[in-house]
Order: C-alpha cells, then sequence, then structure tokens
C-alpha cells in the first residue's frame, strides 16, 4: 500500500487490505434510523451579564429533555425570514418559555397592561416559525410562555395578569423552586394529554403571571388549574398540536417525561 504525507509528517493510508467489521445483529437499525430532529426556540438578552453584546441563551434541561426521549435537539436563532428553510429540516417545535410576555396587540386587545414586557424580534420569529410548523402538521409542543404564543398562533387570546383578572388565583408564580410542584391541574378525560400522561390530575410547577383566556377555532383545553387557569390546549386536527403551561422540562413527575417522549415519538413518525 501507498501513504501520503500531509502537514505535520504523519503517514496517511489510501486504502487498506483488512476486512470490514462484521455487522452485527443491531448495527443495521443504527444505520437506517436517526433521532428526529426537534428546534427549539431561544431566549434572547440585551447587552450585560453573559456578554457586552446581545445574546441568546436556552436553560440545559430543554436540550436534555429532548435527547432524553430520543430527539437531536438543534437551537434556533430569532430570523423570522427564513423560518421555512428552519422547518426544512426540523421533524418537530418545541417553543420554549421566557421572562416576558406576547404583545397584546396581536390578540386584538385594546389595552395593554403595566405588567407586560415584549421581545418583539423573538415573537415575531416565533410566530413565524410555529404558524409554519403548524401548518406542516410538524409537531408542536409550547410550553409555558411557549403554549400561550401557540394559543395566540390558534387563533385565541390571552389573559395579560393574572392576579387582575382572576379571581382567588393560586400563587402561579410559585415562590419555591421549579424542580418541585406549585400546584396541581386537572386533566380532562379523552385528550391528547389525557392519553400522554394516565391521569386526571397532574402536580406541576407554575411560573408565569399570564395565561390562555379565549381559545381559538378547533382547539381543545386539556387541563386546568384549581381556580379555573387553563393549564394545557391541543388541536386535535393535527398530528401533535400541544401547549403546556407548566415546564416539563424539570421532569418532576413521570408525566414530565412522557410528554417528551409522546412528542419525539410523532416527530420520529414524520422523520
Amino acid at each position: 500500500m501507498t501513504g501520503t504525507l500531509p502537514p505535520g509528517g504523519i503517514a496517511v493510508k489510501e486504502r487498506s487490505n483488512l476486512p470490514l467489521p462484521r455487522a452485527g445483529p443491531g448495527t443495521r437499525v443504527r444505520a437506517m434510523s436517526r433521532r428526529p430532529v426537534i428546534g427549539l426556540t431561544l431566549d434572547s438578552e440585551a447587552p450585560g451579564g453573559y456578554s457586552k453584546h446581545p445574546w441568546y441563551a436556552l436553560r440545559e434541561n430543554y436540550c436534555a429533555a429532548v435527547m432524553r426521549a430520543g430527539g437531536l435537539p438543534v437551537l434556533l436563532p430569532h430570523e423570522p425570514a427564513v423560518a421555512g428553510a428552519y422547518l426544512d429540516d426540523l421533524d418537530g417545535l418545541v417553543v420554549t418559555g421566557g421572562a416576558f410576555d406576547v404583545d397584546p396587540a396581536l390578540f386584538g386587545a385594546a389595552e395593554r397592561h403595566a405588567t407586560v414586557t415584549t421581545k418583539d424580534r423573538r415573537t415575531a420569529f416565533e410566530i413565524a416559525v410555529t404558524r409554519g410548523a403548524v401548518g406542516r402538521d410538524l409537531p408542536v409542543l409550547g410550553i409555558c410562555g411557549g403554549q400561550q404564543l401557540l394559543n395566540v398562533v390558534l387563533g385565541g387570546t390571552l389573559i395579560q395578569h393574572l392576579p387582575d383578572e382572576v379571581a382567588d388565583a393560586l400563587a402561579h408564580e410559585q415562590p419555591n423552586p421549579r424542580d418541585e410542584p406549585g400546584h396541581g391541574v386537572t386533566v380532562t378525560p379523552g385528550t391528547l394529554l389525557h392519553r400522554i400522561c394516565g391521569a386526571e390530575r397532574l402536580e406541576v410547577n407554575s411560573a408565569h403571571h399570564q395565561a390562555a383566556k379565549e381559545v381559538g377555532p378547533g382547539v381543545t383545553v386539556n387541563a386546568r388549574a384549581p381556580d379555573g387557569v387553563i393549564e394545557g390546549i391541543e388541536l386535535a386536527e393535527r398530528r401533535f398540536c400541544l401547549g403546556v403551561q407548566w415546564h416539563p422540562e424539570y421532569a418532576i413527575s413521570s408525566a414530565d417525561e412522557a410528554i417528551f417522549q409522546a412528542f419525539v415519538e410523532a416527530a420520529a413518525d414524520g422523520a
């Protein structure tokens, strides 16, 4: 056999007569299958803290939850003009949460509550990519603020500040750590969420001051908190279109893990 000397002087074999390793029973499955590619939307921050320049951020547990469920997480910078190009390479979409709100003008509100803060470029991107994913029937999972955005994309509206609109509202911004339950939710029998979780009551964490108010055409409310606040929505006419108001990426229950598992399985079915 012959060799060449690349920079650095180490010989590289051009061919080998050694036999290739024999494929074992599982080799063919691994070669023919792949993890479904799951896009996750990012948060964005102004200069300061991590960097003196604008920066993106996402908690590690979002990606870890996708990985545990068998998906391949990829992060999506906020480029509304190329949302379709992202979707060309995705098998599913997670719309993540964040400490900001959807602009009330986007769901037709005449007034804006004093507590509302927006991230307009992030929202513009998330609307574009979520609308595109729903249109293509890609699996979509909206989490916390992602559920709220999903509800707006599907034609719904939002409560702008729970303490002002819900009598005797629970502490939806729980004081205890996010990896602990904050309150319970009742799950509607016969819904996708109920089929996934196999329970009519779940203990969930809670980190929001807004929630879905009216849902759009064809949207089903699949979970509520004891104070009546909507905690979950779904669109039955799509393969998998689910929103939850809590953060299942913290995996505080088996139901949280089941949500990601069902979502990634749906993405794999179309991959």
